[in-house]
């Protein structure tokens, strides 16, 4: 499966880049798995998507939670969240 991953702002700096378009292994079926499988990274991939980081996710424009199913083709943003004042 490939799906296109979005990081916006801190995230994005944290990780160098905006955008990745990787294959996923078969194991990876929910957004929770993507976390997981991206967290496995090591290094600054675990820090920022860690326990207790501050951060939303979205498939295809809609805010979801890590028991989304992913399908090929799939846009993922993840981004800190954003606060009005």
């Amino acid at each position: 499966m490939n799906v296109r991953i979005l990081y916006f702002a801190r995230l994005r700096e944290a990780f160098g880049t905006s955008q990745e378009a990787p294959a996923l292994p078969a194991d990876v079926a929910t957004l929770g798995d993507l976390l997981d499988w991206l967290r496995a990274r090591g290094g600054v991939w675990a820090e920022q998507l860690g326990p207790g980081r501050a951060y939303r996710m979205a498939v295809n424009q809609d805010v979801a939670g890590p028991e989304v199913r992913l399908q090929d083709g799939d846009e993922v943003a993840i981004f800190p969240p954003v606060t009005g004042g």
